[in-house]
């Protein structure tokens, strides 16, 4: 079965492998040493003046970020699942939320934000994916960031990369913290998340917010290669695995023109078969098709073809299909997906099998012209 859900992604062998080895200390020198090499690497992918490992989920990052820079008032853009997290997230530390809220496929603008900006100058704080998840939506996260700090250069920029780090090359210059999560671009199981800071974010958090979720804490001690609490040792060493595998690959430049190679070759070779692209700004991460039958597409995928590709949530739910674009994905594998599809629309009686699919994605893929 091949697993093109958009996270959990695929594990790669070399990296389950140096998983397996035996479990070490965490508080020993062997560990440590194992630490400072994946943080060095870790500043290269966030590009940040500072960057933090949580034994979490990415909504612990989510967490963190919320609950350490936001002293006042967070603005939310809610366009999805994850943008509606942030607010939520505020509400349960007791802080003051205002949000912004479009359809799943809208990305925002900086004009909006910056009229909400001066219609609550309460706000301190400002959270918003890179990529929405829920739809595959790209938010022009960089856009909006410069034209608040141009005006309010203390509102912090929360930007939610979960499901972006890894993914394209992200301008951070006026992003004060920067998320990401184990299980996306990164090809590990889930489990630990990662937060680059600016130090402008460091200054703001000062002793820091709370006890687990505390970045003063974490900060302080990972500047000394350990961590406060226990560390998601095998998952750290997992990182060094796949970022060490990245470099092999030809590096992150490397990553992120193949990964917008592939997300520019599927999205084509569905539209090439009738299929709609549901985001109006699609994100690379994931390829979202609207679609009157997308449970019984899914259900031929998965049953029939060996594909397991992700649905929609609440209003969504049976109305979209997501397929997988993060991480080291083979062209022969990304191919046989849209192959896939157009075989589950011959099955689903909507159009003849004629390889239209392949062809096309080949044709974009590749750079090689076909013959119909």
């Amino acid at each position: 079965m091949l697993l093109f859900t958009p996270g959990p992604t695929p594990v790669p062998e070399t990296v389950r492998q140096a998983m397996a080895t035996p479990t070490i200390h965490h508080r020993t020198p062997e560990f440590e040493a194992i630490f400072a090499e994946v943080r060095t690497r870790l500043f290269d992918l966030m590009k940040s003046d500072e960057v933090v490992m949580i034994a979490s989920t990415g909504t612990g990052a989510m967490e963190a970020a919320v609950s350490n820079l936001c002293h006042d008032t967070l603005l939310n853009i809610n366009a999805g699942k994850f943008g509606e997290r942030f607010g939520l997230i505020a509400q349960a530390y007791g802080l003051n939320s205002v949000e912004i809220q479009h359809e799943w496929d809208t990305p925002a603008t900086p004009e909006e934000v910056l009229e909400m900006l001066r219609a609550h100058p309460a706000i301190d704080a400002i959270a918003i994916q890179i990529s929405e998840s829920a739809g595959g939506l790209r938010h022009p996260v960089e856009a909006i960031a410069a034209a608040v700090k141009a005006e309010r250069p203390d509102v912090m920029i929360i930007a939610d990369g979960i499901t972006a780090v890894g993914v394209e090359p992200i301008d951070i210059t006026h992003i004060d913290a920067l998320l990401a999560g184990s299980q996306k671009a990164l090809m590990l199981p889930p489990g630990l998340a990662i937060v680059g800071l600016s130090n402008a974010a460091v200054e703001k958090i000062g002793k820091g917010k709370g006890y687990y979720l505390n970045l003063a804490t974490e900060i302080k001690k990972q500047r000394q290669n350990t961590t406060a609490y226990t560390a998601a040792t095998t998952l750290i060493i997992g990182l060094g695995a796949i970022l060490m595998q990245i470099d092999e690959a030809g590096g992150l430049d490397t990553l992120y023109a193949d990964t917008a190679r592939r997300a520019s070759a599927t999205r084509s070779a569905l539209e090439a078969i009738g299929l709609h692209s549901y985001p109006r700004t699609p994100a690379p991460s994931m390829t979202t098709i609207d679609d009157d039958d997308a449970n019984a597409i899914r259900s031929a995928l998965k049953q029939d073809y060996g594909v397991n590709v992700a649905g929609g949530q609440d209003h969504l739910k049976g109305k979209i299909f997501r397929i997988n674009q993060m991480g080291l994905i083979a062209p022969h594998e990304a191919v046989w997906v849209v192959n896939a599809v157009e075989l589950a629309l011959d099955k689903l009686k909507r159009r003849t099998f004629d390889g239209t699919a392949s062809r096309v994605f080949n044709e974009v893929y590749f750079g090689v012209k076909g013959t119909k």
